[in-house]
Formats: structure tokens, sequence, C-alpha cells
């Protein structure tokens, strides 16, 4: 059986075709430009290229096309938020010859808006962060709210891409350590990106609740927490762990998703607010995420179970997994050592007892135990790491 996968350079991707190929189908991996990470794997059975033009998205749908009915694959399973966006939006032209498990355009655009999670949260009772929603560039007078006591203050777009005219733009948090930083952050913020949230910054560990849904019915739950992330004020982990989900944080999962109707995978986001004991809703990723592979070596294999459900395969509930399983993006650990090491803290935005650069180098010179493994680095398929070190060099 043949899975086409696209967004080859991301390691996503990559954990996806070693975990299918390994389980024994053959992968097609689709990237912008090749070679890419999971192209050079040995178990890439096949690389083509594509483009992704925000103005003409179709574009890249009859790319699609084109290979699916040369190749005939079973399933189609995008990766990253842009191409799963256009993707579902295109489902019916696609689903003709291929299975793909995902929600509904709908469900899966409502989820990638931090706007609309947030509200949906607070509707339900989940707990979030403090916020306060600023819709437009002229809701500037709203600024005046916040007294000296609140800050920092957590800017973040209600998306991290956004399309417009000249293309798909990244977005990212910025912190305002008082008001007349947050006024001038909120001035140079471009029109796309509005509506804001501006938001209370909780201090403590990331967790994430790894979920996969059949039709509505939770079959999968999988939890870690971050360790060291990349940037080091928060943002993709480099280092995580396994630990046991908790219920809690379960329930305020499948109550989100429930109500956005899920279908396939996804990832919430909390952050342990360590001053109350509680945990915030931080965001969705209603897609594969990139700390896929953890899961995988924990024992829940998140893109097999999505391939069969595709395929309307009985997939059996998974109840248990690992516990204190970590897997390391070493590559993204080094890049935060170097960030630790030359960069000044204050424009680091690092949390309150943050680790000292000692403490935080003998941490990175961990490289051996039981538990560890690595995500992009594995000794049965060397290629994607050594193809990952040349690019970082180069990029260096």
């Amino acid at each position: 059986m043949k899975i086409l996968v696209t967004d080859g350079n991301n390691r996503a991707a990559l954990a996806i075709t070693r975990s299918l190929g390994r389980a024994g189908y053959k992968v097609i991996v689709g990237a912008q430009n090749l070679p890419c990470l999971a192209s050079v794997s040995r178990f890439c059975t096949k690389s083509f290229s594509y483009s992704i033009d925000t103005s003409n998205p179709e574009v890249f749908i009859e790319q699609l096309k084109k290979i699916i009915q040369e190749e005939r694959p079973s399933v189609l399973l995008p990766v990253t938020e842009i191409s799963t966006l256009i993707v579902m939006l295109h489902k019916e032209q696609l689903e003709h010859n291929c299975s793909i498990p995902f929600s509904s355009y709908k469900a899966v655009n409502r989820a990638a808006s931090k706007y609309e999670i947030v509200k949906l949260a607070q509707k339900l009772g989940i707990p979030t962060p403090k916020t306060l929603f600023f819709e437009k560039k002229s809701d500037r007078f709203l600024l005046n709210r916040f007294k000296k006591t609140d800050f920092p203050i957590v800017i973040k777009p209600s998306r991290s891409r956004i399309a417009n005219v000249d293309g798909w733009r990244a977005t990212g948090v910025q912190y305002a350590r008082d008001a007349r930083a947050l006024k001038k952050i909120v001035d140079n913020k471009p029109d796309y990106t509005y509506p804001l949230l501006l938001q209370e910054r909780i201090h403590g560990n990331g967790v994430g609740v790894f979920v996969c849904f059949n039709h509505g019915n939770l079959i999968a739950a999988f939890s870690h927490r971050r360790i060291r992330e990349k940037p080091l004020s928060g943002g993709v982990s480099v280092l995580r762990e396994s630990i046991a989900v908790d219920r809690r944080l379960k329930a305020y999962s499948e109550k989100l998703l429930s109500e956005l109707g899920w279908h396939g995978v996804a990832m919430v986001e909390f952050k342990q607010d360590s001053l109350k004991d509680d945990y915030k809703l931080m965001e969705i990723n209603g897609r594969f995420w990139g700390s896929l592979q953890l899961a995988i070596d924990a024992g829940v294999n998140f893109p097999l179970m999505a391939t069969r459900i595709a395929v309307k395969e009985e997939v059996a509930p998974i109840t248990n997994y690992k516990i204190g399983i970590q897997t390391r993006w070493l590559m993204g650990d080094l890049d935060s050592l170097l960030k630790r090491i030359f960069a000044n803290d204050k424009n680091l935005n690092l949390p309150d007892k943050f680790p000292g650069r000692l403490k935080y180098l003998l941490s990175f010179l961990k490289f051996w135990g039981k538990r560890m493994n690595y995500e992009v680095l594995k000794l049965d398929d060397i290629k994607p790491w050594l193809f990952e070190v040349t690019r970082w060099i180069k990029r260096k």
C-alpha cells in the first residue's frame, strides 16, 4: 500500500515516513525543494516536488492530483498547517482517489485560530490565561486596562501562519515588560496579524496531550512535557519526555475537540501554572506536530493509526505506553544552547528561575541514557541526520 506524505522537510514528515516505512508501507514524499529531510530516508520509496502559492493554491492541488493519478496512493497525509488547510479545503477533489484522515476544513481552520480556540475554551469552562482580545489597531485604548503588576504581557497573533497577498507569513509570540513596550509592539504589528491575544505570562512547563479520534471517538491519548525549547522563552520542544495523561487535561482536550467534531490526530497544548498548581490552555495543533517522534518512541504510533483509520481498518484503542521516555532534537537543542551561552538574558525573554549558562551547558552534555532517543539521528537510517547537519553548517 502506498502513502503520500507532504512537507518532507518537516521533522514530523520524517517521523511519519519512518513509522510507515517500518510498518511495510511504500511512502512517497513531497516537498517544495528536493532533496529534503524525509526524502533521503531509506524508508522513502519515491519523492516529488511541488509549489505552494498563497495567491493560487489550486496549483498545489493540481500537482497533488497529478501524483495521485500516477502513483495511486491509498492515503494522503498532509503535515504542516498550510498544506493541511489547503488540502482540506479541496478535500472533495482529492478523496476520489485516496483517503485523507482529517477533520473538515471548517474544523481544522477553526482549530488553527488561537483567537477562536481560547474563546471556545472560555465558553466550555476550560482554564486559559487571562486574555484581552485586541480585535484591531484602533482598539489601542484598551491597553490602558493593564496595570504595572500585569506585566510581562504575552502578545500572540491569532494564527501561526497567515496568508496575504505577499504569501504565507509566519508570525511569532512577543513579550512586553511594561506599558511602553506593549504600545510599541502593538503599533508596529501589521494589520494582517490581527486579532491579537494579549495574555498573562504563565510560568511553568509546557504539557501536550496528543490524541487520535475516529469520527468523534477517542481511541488514543498520550502526553508529554517539554524539558527544553527553541526559542528558550517557549516554542518548539527540543527535548521532551513522555508522562502519564492528566485526567483533567484529557477531559479538557476531549471536550474541546468533540465540540469541533474532530476526526484524526491533534495535539492540545497546555502550560502548567506553577503558581496556582493548575493548567492553562495554549492552543491546538489540528495536524501532525513537531514532537510526534516521542509518541512513536514511547509506543503510540499515531501515523499508523491515522493510516489504518483512513483505509477503514479496525484500530484498537491504546490505553498505555512507556512513561519517562525522552526524545531529543539534537540540532535544535544545539541552537538553543548557543543562544543561552552567547545571547543577552534580557533579550531572550527568559522565564523566572531559568537555568544559568553553566547549568544549562551541563544539562545539554548529557547525551546518553537508557530512556534517551534521538529524533532525527537514527543509526538504522542515518542519511536524514547527515543531511540536517550539512544544512545546519551551511546556514551557520
